[in-house]
């Protein structure tokens, strides 16, 4: 019998799109079978050392996770329909009392408004605030600062801890300030971390996108406040950064006219 085509990628809306080029990340809860979640982390457990680059070889059940239509749907919309997986992946396994992480990018540093490679964080237990969860800075993706300095910040206002669903997949940009917190229960939390790289630029908008839905979002999610909401300055070359994102994922590549939000600020 010939097998069953895979079901189609559930492509994200204007809507969410909009919202990962001003925050830098967005949430996938895939739809996966009932047990499933609790098998991995049996998986894990049974491990007798960090598989690094080989778990995917190693878990083969971490497949039905990353070839979902739901995960594979999103990372198509931020990334194209010939996005691949990149060889890079590890499981982090945040273990009771341990020290908080300081904050970093996993990306070069380098303030751009490009979407090149995401990190899809697969949580395969509910995450609770005491576990340790990862700790996201929405917007820093279009920050750059010395990693010797990130490591002196400690809580920042705007920050987001991933306190999530079993199952769900965290999709970040490769830039946005991210750090594991302090684990302060008894059980160990895990992440399995992959990244998955653009291999084309854009020449058009690769999920659903409707032209007139979009024109009505842009203004308002592009101006939207999220993190630090610092000084005004700070907000001027974000909201023109995520112009210029949203106008790169169009296929448009256009650059921001100086002074284009102006008017913002009167």
């Amino acid at each position: 019998m010939a097998e069953a085509p895979a079901p189609p990628a559930r492509l994200l809306g204007d809507d969410e799109v909009l919202a990962f080029v001003v925050r830098g990340y967005h949430l996938v809860r895939p739809e996966l079978p009932p047990g499933f979640n609790e098998q991995v982390c049996a998986a894990i457990g049974a491990l007798s050392a960090n598989p690094g680059n080989g778990i995917y070889e190693q878990m083969p059940l971490l497949r039905q996770v990353y070839e979902h239509p739901q995960v594979c749907g999103a990372l198509a919309s931020l990334l194209g329909s010939d996005y691949r997986m990149n060889g890079h992946r590890h499981l982090h396994t945040n273990p009771p009392g341990s020290r908080s992480q300081g904050w970093h990018q996993d990306g070069t540093n380098v303030r751009h408004h490009q979407v090149w490679t995401v990190l899809g964080m697969y949580y395969p237990q509910t995450v609770t605030p005491e576990m340790g969860p990862t700790m996201v800075m929405p917007g820093t993706h279009f920050r750059n600062a010395p990693t010797d300095r990130l490591q002196t910040y400690a809580n920042l206002r705007g920050q987001v801890p991933l306190t999530v669903e079993a199952g769900t997949v965290a999709i970040t940009h490769y830039d946005i300030w991210h750090a594991a917190t302090l684990n302060r229960s008894a059980r160990p939390r895990h992440m399995l971390k992959f990244l998955f790289d653009r291999v084309s630029p854009p020449r058009a908008p690769s999920w659903s996108h409707d032209p007139a839905e979009a024109a009505k979002a842009a203004p308002r999610r592009l101006h939207e406040m999220v993190g630090t909401q610092g000084y005004c300055s700070d907000y001027y070359k974000e909201w023109e950064l995520r112009q210029e994102m949203w106008n790169w994922l169009l296929g448009l590549d256009a650059p921001v006219p100086p002074g284009a939000f102006k008017d913002m600020l009167a």
